[in-house]
């Protein structure tokens, strides 16, 4: 038995970002942080999330501009780094992902810690934190390690997407970043909501400009 359905994607696409735009307020956002907060909401095919997106105005403008000089892209797990499309990346950036590597799971255990956390003082001892993007869609550990970081060493990133996931913490680092005197920028989703996925959505938006084409900025 056949089905109607829409089959083009451009036509998928369209509908979907025309769907998005009649059933959330994005009316607070500026106009480039309306166009990510668009993309975080296609990934999770939720306009409820809208309201409780927390930003810093000039976020995107900072991420972008940092992109376009180069920046590596700093990310806490391999999903949020395995989705990240390099094409749409303006400089051919270097995305960063200590997650699997031998001397991290040795870092982690001598300081007793995680190793999301354990990623972040390597991005610091390595040299790579200050100036970057950060991208964190797993690990609450990860982004209150980050806050640390950054007060105890004064190297800062660019920009931060910190959007963890989880019932443990989640919600706790995200306020954090929100009220944190270090005067970051940022975006998050507060709450529990979140995750890789649409870590990756805004990470992808702020590196192009068309919601519809590969076209990077």
């Amino acid at each position: 038995m056949g089905h109607e359905y829409v089959n083009n994607g451009a036509d998928i696409y369209r509908e979907s970002f025309r769907i998005i735009r009649a059933e959330a307020d994005l009316s607070r956002f500026p106009a480039d942080v309306e166009h990510v907060v668009a993309r975080m909401i296609h990934s999770a095919a939720d306009t409820a999330i809208a309201p409780d997106i927390a930003f810093t105005p000039g976020v995107v403008t900072a991420a972008r501009q940092a992109l376009e000089q180069g920046a590596a892209i700093l990310c806490d797990s391999s999903m949020t780094a395995t989705g990240i499309i390099r094409s749409r990346l303006p400089r051919n950036n270097e995305v960063v992902c200590h997650i699997k590597e031998p001397r991290l799971a040795e870092l982690a255990k001598a300081q007793q810690t995680t190793k999301t956390c354990a990623a972040v003082d390597m991005w610091s001892a390595d040299g790579q934190l200050d100036g970057s993007v950060v991208a964190i869609g797993n690990a609450p550990t990860a982004l209150f390690r980050l806050l640390e970081v950054v007060a105890e060493t004064g190297q800062r990133p660019a920009a931060v997407v910190g959007i963890p996931v989880g019932f443990v913490g989640a919600a706790e680092s995200k306020q954090a970043l929100v009220d944190s005197d270090l005067h970051l920028e940022y975006l998050t989703l507060l709450g529990r909501r979140g995750g890789s996925a649409m870590t990756v959505a805004a990470i992808n938006a702020i590196a192009s400009w068309d919601e519809l084409e590969n076209n990077h900025i």
